[in-house]
């Protein structure tokens, strides 16, 4: 089978791009030893891929540009450039009240998070946490200043941080799922999560995290996602953060393998 895999743009990797980039070429060693033809391009190089016939595309891409170009293809892609087009905050903020995922109160005591609605986020200033609501109309100021008018706002939740990573089920294949306390390694992308400490550790029903995480996947249309949840003290949860195609960086050899079962290459 000829696959093409495409990897993300640097600008929407964060302090991830070795990260991103390890957990793909872990995937396709796999593929490669099942005697697939593997082609590699970067969405900032994808006229590279004109020409090419793929039958299945992996695809980290998430620039506009990428996604259009999915859409033209008409080949079988994972994870789709409209589930990826739905990771978009704003959009993702609907998609999870709609199908009644828990998520932060609008309004609290503890602070704000102001984020940027329009892509995922490429800096650590796209991403920002205000003490009360003063500090967050300016920081509203300060988006509108960079020609930011699409965001969004959300309470702060004290709790544990919790990272998540997973790959969906499909008929006949068992879905993968892992979560971690990313305080416990210090493996920080911007260091906000150490604005709600060292993590308690909490009990919480993690099925219950893994059937909410799944459920909001399969309503986004992404089969590879990860994420960020807050677990309060009683043990309840909120999603904070949902994205396609993580790093899988705690948990990469486990991941690769179920994301090569999940294509199901073999012949």
């Amino acid at each position: 089978m000829r696959v093409l895999a495409i990897l993300r743009a640097a600008r929407f990797s964060p302090n991830s791009v070795a990260k991103d980039r390890a957990v793909m070429e872990a995937v396709l060693e796999r593929l490669r030893t099942r005697g697939h033809e593997i082609t590699v391009v970067s969405e900032e190089h994808l006229l590279q891929a004109e020409g090419l016939e793929p039958e299945l595309i992996l695809s980290m891409g998430r620039c506009q540009e990428t996604l259009r170009w999915l859409e033209c293809r008409g080949v079988r892609t994972v994870n789709t450039p409209e589930g990826v087009s739905r990771c978009c905050r704003s959009v993702l903020q609907q998609v999870m009240y709609d199908c009644g995922v828990p998520v932060p109160p609008t309004e609290g005591c503890h602070g704000y998070w102001l984020k940027r609605g329009d892509c995922a986020a490429q800096g650590k200033d796209d991403v920002v946490y205000a003490a009360d609501m003063k500090e967050l109309e300016r920081q509203k100021a300060v988006f509108h200043q960079r020609g930011i008018d699409d965001y969004t706002v959300s309470a702060h939740v004290v709790g544990d941080v919790v990272k998540f990573y997973g790959v969906l089920s499909s008929p006949g294949l068992q879905g993968f799922f892992r979560c971690y306390y990313p305080t416990d390694d210090g493996d920080l992308k911007f260091g906000d999560e150490r604005l709600n400490g060292c993590a308690h550790h909490y009990a919480f029903e993690v099925a219950d995290l893994q059937r909410v995480s799944e459920r909001l996947a399969a309503a986004v249309g992404v089969n590879v996602y990860g994420g960020d949840c807050i677990v309060r003290q009683d043990g309840t949860f909120c999603i904070i953060d949902f994205n396609d195609w993580p790093s899988f960086s705690r948990c990469r050899e486990e991941a690769a393998d179920a994301i090569a079962a999940l294509v199901k290459c073999d012949k």
